[in-house]
């Protein structure tokens, strides 16, 4: 009985310790490029206007062609309030410059987006300060800080 006990108990830790011998594949899945990446703005430190360099789908390739991006892009404070809606700078892709971008739809490429340094609907400057650059593409957002310095 003893041996039928000790017999048993090696088996289990056999077939527990022992390395499998057919390990099964594992595919990595494919990493999916996101639909938009956002440069820090120049100058930074600012005053009083700054540029931000922003991509839009998988530029350069564009393997989507003809696919449409909504697009927001917003400076908000530290108390994360609006600030303000900067606006495309130059004309791309079709797309008039000029335009704020908020809700805008751009296809894939390479933008800017330019911000006078000025409050929202106002002609006051913003104050001295930490300021957050948030792009929103599709849902997927990103966000960059910078510093109004005067």
């Amino acid at each position: 009985m003893r041996y039928r006990w000790f017999a048993l108990v090696l088996t289990v830790l056999t077939l527990v310790l022992m390395p499998r011998v057919g390990k099964a594949q594992v595919t990595q899945p494919v990493q999916k490029k996101p639909a938009v990446s956002m440069s820090q703005n120049y100058p930074n430190p600012f005053n009083p206007e700054a540029r931000i360099k922003f991509t839009v789908g998988d530029f350069p390739a564009c393997s989507e062609a003809g696919k449409q991006y909504r697009v927001s892009l917003k400076v908000y404070n530290i108390l994360m309030q609006v600030v303000a809606l900067p606006q495309l700078e130059g004309s791309s892709g079709g797309v008039a410059g000029g335009q704020r971008l908020d809700g805008v739809t751009l296809p894939c490429g390479e933008y800017v987006g330019y911000w006078n340094g000025k409050y929202l609907n106002t002609s006051r400057e913003v104050a001295s300060g930490v300021y957050l650059w948030s792009i929103d593409v599709n849902g997927e957002r990103v966000v960059r800080r910078s510093t109004v310095a005067k």
